[in-house]
């Protein structure tokens, strides 16, 4: 089946009009220089079935048309990227509109669509952590993932930054132990939270994450000022055990000291700053460790074919000459 790399569109159309104008605008010149001399100029014509031949052949080979399917090897030096997402009560809060989650799904969404060659994963945590989405090149089921976050997925509890970043570890453990050689990918976590840990094994996970060369990027969400933390459904706001109204508020101490352990970068985002392209750009530099061969399957381009048939008529038009007034 012939199908083609890039569709018909106005410029083409407009460069063949164009074309013909040229072409006539010259045609008519002929003739007029032809007509005192008792001569009509029409040896014109079969070059003008020769120069059209060929622009449309060149026209063809731009378009790229293609028939059939080939299976190619593609190597790559991607890396893994794990997206880690805090989805405690907290992060319902109001001080980023429309609300801290909702405000980083769209962040997110937009950020994973940049990556073509590198795995990505999701993990959900609060008070425990869940693999949402292993390692994947689809970026589609993950956007799928993204879009259903909410704080209900995870049972409610104080945020522990520790059972997430532990997952990955076992994540990478496993990867390792099956691999056919030692050299393991690169490795970037991406911590979404507003800071507020409440866990108390944090430290020691981090070391073994530095030992490991994985690097954690903390995104912190959030206002230094904080807001109350509505409860589900619009009753009211979360109350501590004194009866008191929950404020929550961005903690960056914990994050920067935690970037700064695992060779990695901290990140805000807040209702004044949004530095998911800073993250991103970080995340570029990061190089693949690894490389790895993937095959695809790739439209077989034929545009060769039509563009070296046009390049021979131009080549018959350069080189037979018509003499269209004769003295």
């Amino acid at each position: 089946m012939l199908n083609w790399a890039y569709p018909l569109g106005w410029p083409e159309g407009l460069a063949a009009i164009f074309f013909f104008l040229l072409y006539l605008g010259y045609v008519l010149r002929t003739r007029r220089l032809a007509a005192p001399l008792g001569q009509k100029g029409w040896r014109l014509g079969w070059k003008l079935v020769l120069r059209a031949a060929y622009l449309a052949l060149l026209g063809v080979a731009l378009l790229g048309p293609a028939y059939g399917v080939t299976q190619r090897p593609v190597r790559t030096e991607g890396k893994d990227v794990w997206l880690l997402v805090d989805l405690s009560r907290s992060m319902n809060a109001p001080d980023i509109a429309p609300s801290r989650l909702q405000k980083v799904k769209q962040e997110l969404s937009a950020l994973t669509s940049r990556f073509q060659a590198d795995r990505l994963g999701l993990i959900v945590f609060a008070g425990e952590a869940y693999v949402q989405c292993p390692l994947t090149y689809d970026q589609a089921a993950l956007q799928l993932f993204l879009s259903t976050l909410q704080t209900s997925l995870v049972p409610a509890g104080s945020t522990d930054l520790a059972p997430p970043l532990e997952l990955v570890l076992q994540r990478l453990d496993s990867a390792r132990a099956g691999a056919p050689t030692p050299q393991a990918r690169a490795t970037a976590i991406v911590l979404v939270t507003d800071g507020e840990d409440f866990g108390e094994k944090l430290e020691a996970t981090v070391r073994v994450l530095a030992r490991s060369s994985t690097r954690v990027f903390p995104i912190g969400v959030g206002t230094t000022e904080g807001s109350r933390i509505p409860q589900s459904g619009g009753r009211g706001y979360v109350r501590d055990d004194r009866g008191r109204e929950v404020v929550t508020r961005l903690a960056p101490a914990p994050l920067r000291r935690l970037a700064e352990q695992t060779g990695g970068q901290y990140f805000e985002l807040t209702d004044q700053r949004n530095e998911f392209p800073l993250l991103l750009n970080a995340l570029n530099r990061l190089e693949g460790q690894a490389e790895q061969v993937r095959t695809v399957s790739v439209a077989d381009n034929r545009y060769r074919y039509p563009l070296v048939l046009a390049l021979v008529l131009m080549l018959l038009d350069v080189v037979i000459t018509v003499k269209v007034i004769r003295p």
